[in-house]
């Protein structure tokens, strides 16, 4: 029998590296393949070059604003996606209020020290909350995550805050999910925290919701043997 296609869509200023950790568990069960869409700048844009380079029919897992692109790419394409897994994502809209004021001077300030100082110094800033407090100590996880960053430009980072600040609203999607879905979190995500994947799954009927122990924002590469075997798990009991 053949394999599943999966498609793994990163998120903020990552790539294919993110998922490295957990791709030797995966390529067992899943063809697994990593779209580039780093310089569109909305998340529908980043959606429709995913349609356009993937197969026919499709696994599709996407983790942080690599989640939002997912949920894009069920808005446009449902019948496509045979499953649906969401790491440490999100679906509202940003605020219209101060809080929303407040993700927005953060985001363009960081968009100034990447401009001024270089993205691996707006790393060293970023990967504060992305990782679980224990982990700050631990260079080849940091220097990994930080070299991934210093790949990017400044423009693929502009194009993708624009995209992020712009999001739309994904409630109607999640309502209209009738495939087998995960939703995944690290219990101790700072940036996407579990409250929000609680009631992204309970939005989502056909949902199981995995919480991963230890384990900041970047699940896939703080955690990997956990997240592989929830992702496996979930692989293996959705559709063919």
């Amino acid at each position: 029998m053949p394999k599943t296609d999966l498609l793994l869509l990163p998120g903020l200023l990552c790539d294919r590296a993110v998922f490295e950790p957990v791709l030797p568990a995966l390529e067992e069960h899943a063809r697994c393949l990593v779209p580039e869409y780093h310089d569109e700048r909305s998340l529908a844009a980043m959606a429709q070059r995913v349609l356009r380079d993937a197969p026919e029919r499709f696994a599709l897992l996407g983790h942080s604003m690599g989640g939002r692109v997912a949920l894009e790419v069920m808005r446009a394409a449902p019948q496509r996606v045979a499953c649906i897994a969401l790491l440490d994502t999100g679906y509202q809209a940003r605020p219209d209020d101060e809080s929303g004021a407040h993700e927005r001077a953060e985001r363009l300030a960081l968009l100034d020290v990447a401009r001024t100082q270089g993205m691996r110094s707006m790393g060293q800033r970023w990967v504060q909350r992305m990782v679980h407090p224990d982990r700050l100590a631990d260079a080849p996880l940091i220097d990994a995550i930080l070299d991934m960053i210093a790949r990017r430009s400044t423009v693929d980072f502009a194009a993708q805050i624009q995209a992020l600040l712009a999001r739309p609203d994904a409630s109607d999607v999640l309502a209209a999910i009738d495939v087998p879905t995960l939703v995944l979190c690290g219990r101790d995500d700072a940036w996407s925290p579990l409250a929000r994947h609680q009631d992204m799954a309970a939005r989502i009927v056909h949902s199981t919701l995995a919480v991963i122990e230890q384990c900041g924002h970047m699940c896939t590469m703080e955690q990997p043997h956990p997240v592989a075997a929830a992702v496996v798990g979930w692989l293996n009991a959705g559709p063919a």
